[in-house]
Order: structure tokens, then C-alpha cells, then sequence
């Protein structure tokens, strides 16, 4: 078993997001998935390119450089989004950024490329996001959805604002 020395402060925010990610990733919590007979690897190849009626508010980050993982232009961010009724989270690719998303109120529909189906997402749910996965998100609903999003983003100096 690997041990990292991490300092007090960073030592309770990994616990609790241990523990928090344990109990969205419980079956009491599971999200929206695609049917097993709706799986198709690429069914999807784009979808909605631009952001619309979205706010992301990064929360917190901390610089995994200067953690024990020592990852050179990495973070580990946590996000607040909200998505207006008709509000689009774009197409993007988790080939290099895998994430946990909890739907904290509202309905989501997600659009993925593997699944010939929408997935609908309700709030409770815990989404997954990792390598082999492209999708775009939208609020179908009349009333906003609010998400909260924990991620690993390689930070690159020319990149524009990352969903």
C-alpha cells in the first residue's frame, strides 16, 4: 500500500472527499446509466459545441504539483454549475480528465457516445466520467440544475476555459 504525507488542512479535504465519493458512488446513489442493450461504443460522434445558460464556479482546486503525487500542471478541482432550463453543457471528451458529478437538484438529460439513448439524470444521482467517454449535457427541465463536478484537469497554458 502506497502512503503520501499530506498536511492537516489536505488531509481532511481527501478524507472527506473519500468518504464523499463513497456515498454517491453507493448503490443508494447510483445515476442515470445506459441500458445494457442501448451500450454502443461511438454511436455518438458530436453533439451541442457551445456552452449555453451554464455558470461554473470553481469551488476550491489545490495543485497536485505541490502534493505528494507531485503531477506538473495538474489540479484536483471541485465546481459548482448551474444549468438554466434549456442550458447546454457542450460536447467534450474525459480521454485525459476523469470526473465524479453530483446532480445536487434538478433533471439533466446527457447525451453520451456510448449509448444509442439519452441517459436522464435526477438530483441524488452520481455520474462517472472517465477515458473512452465523450458527451454533452442539457437541462431539459423548466427549473435550473444544479451540479457539482470534482475532476482532474491537466492545465494547459494555451487552453481556453475547460467544461
Amino acid at each position: 500500500m502506497t502512503h503520501f504525507a499530506i498536511g492537516r488542512g489536505s488531509r481532511f479535504l481527501v478524507a472527506g472527499l473519500l468518504l464523499g465519493a463513497t456515498a454517491l458512488l453507493s448503490p443508494g446513489a447510483s445515476a442515470g446509466e445506459c441500458p445494457t442493450d442501448q451500450v454502443k461504443q461511438g454511436v455518438r460522434q458530436s453533439g451541442e459545441t457551445e456552452p449555453k445558460g451554464v455558470s461554473d464556479t470553481v469551488l476550491s482546486h489545490i495543485d497536485l504539483a505541490t502534493q505528494a503525487v507531485k503531477l506538473e500542471d495538474t489540479q484536483f478541482r471541485m465546481r459548482r454549475l448551474v444549468v438554466e432550463p434549456g442550458g447546454v453543457v457542450p460536447w467534450h471528451s474525459h480521454g485525459e480528465r476523469p470526473a465524479l458529478i453530483y446532480i445536487v437538484s434538478g433533471a439533466i438529460t446527457e447525451y453520451s457516445s456510448n449509448c444509442a439513448v439519452p441517459i436522464e439524470h435526477k438530483a441524488g444521482d452520481a455520474a462517472k466520467e472517465s477515458v473512452g467517454l465523450a458527451h454533452w449535457w442539457k437541462n431539459n427541465s423548466n427549473e435550473p440544475v444544479v451540479l457539482i463536478s470534482s475532476d482532474i484537469l491537466h492545465v494547459k497554458k494555451d487552453d481556453a476555459k475547460v467544461m
